[in-house]
């Protein structure tokens, strides 16, 4: 059983309300459940500042971290350096020099230090992806850095419920007696989220609840610089013999409703889908009415097909939004 306080989860994630919110929904059984909860916390609970919180907590890349690093979290210094261990290590006179320099452009342009999955990377694998990442509008840079923040959490967390296991191994080495905690321990001793498969009673256990819906969203204005609120979005389930395509005269098939939803004050969607484990298989369309939200907007209404394949169906998919009156992407969010 994953029991950890808030100082542990603020090791994992710099900001308050994301180490708050996980204590809150502890104790976890095991690292998937834990990873479960996290991405539910980060992505729909903690806002805009709380990921400036979290950014803020780390050092630059090839930089030390500072004095009020530590003080916040002496775990999360430690897992930094650790983390950027390959690219310290590759780095030449030359490419470290680069790499501050960089440091310093990007930091001018968006405000935040450059946010990357670091562990295992060279230094010019890291630069290579900052040059890349540039050229990003700040609010795109801003959804890209909060994706890789949450590979940095999934990390971090694996190390926290792997040192609960080491601290648990010793404590049974000292008291040989102390046998009634070992299904417990058991449960946690595969980092990466493999479940028993039956518990003490011998039982089969039961599969792990999703914590938030298999399909969301948000939208982003681009132009403004902020989330879209109050934005109608609507998912739809194809279903016919065939797939749907716009290059094909007919279909033997139609759209079937899934649920439908208004973008909040943080351009978050409610709940478009049931709370299902085993999302069905197919193809898929969210739509924006876009049209209402800016009327003088070149595009009355988008929708983003997207398939979910039968490999995929425990797996959650966040399709997000970036719109702008003239303008928009997309891509596939964790």
């Amino acid at each position: 059983m994953g029991v950890f306080d808030q100082k542990d989860f603020l090791g994992c994630c710099g900001s308050t309300k994301f180490a708050k919110e996980m204590v809150l929904s502890g104790p976890f059984s095991n690292y998937q459940q834990a990873v479960e909860a996290a991405r539910d916390i980060w992505f729909n609970k903690v806002d805009v500042n709380g990921w400036l919180e979290a950014f803020a907590a780390h050092p630059k890349i090839g930089e030390s971290p500072s004095h009020s690093q530590k003080t916040k979290s002496s775990s999360s210094a430690q897992w930094s350096e650790g983390e950027q261990s390959t690219a310290l290590a590759s780095a030449t006179d030359s490419s470290f020099q680069e790499l501050i320099e960089w440091n310093a452009r990007y930091l001018q342009k968006f405000g935040i230090v450059f946010l990357i999955f670091a562990s295992g990377r060279t230094t010019l694998e890291i630069l290579a992806e900052m040059k890349k990442r540039y050229v990003n509008r700040p609010i795109v840079e801003l959804e890209i850095a909060a994706q890789e923040q949450m590979k940095i959490t999934e990390l971090r967390l694996s190390k926290l419920f792997s040192l609960q296991k080491d601290a648990s191994s010793e404590a049974k080495t000292d008291n040989a007696t102390d046998i009634v905690n070992k299904a417990g321990e058991d449960r946690i001793s595969v980092i990466g989220g493999h479940l028993t498969s039956e518990a003490s009673t011998g039982k089969p256990s039961q599969a792990t609840t999703r914590t938030r819906p298999p399909i969301t969203t948000h939208v982003l204005d681009v132009a403004q610089g902020s989330p879209a609120a109050g934005i109608e979005v609507q998912l739809e389930i194809w279903e016919g013999n065939e797939p749907p395509s716009a290059f094909t005269q007919s279909h033997t098939g139609h759209w079937i409703l899934q649920g439908t939803s208004m973008t909040d004050k943080d351009g978050r969607s409610g709940q478009l889908i049931s709370m299902v484990d085993n999302l069905n298989a197919g193809i898929y369309c969210i739509s924006f009415n876009t049209g209402k939200y800016n009327p003088a907007g070149f595009f009355p209404y988008v929708s983003i097909v997207f398939e979910v394949r039968e490999s995929q169906k425990l797996e959650h998919f966040h399709v997000p939004l970036l719109l702008s009156p003239f303008s928009f992407s997309t891509y596939r969010g964790s």
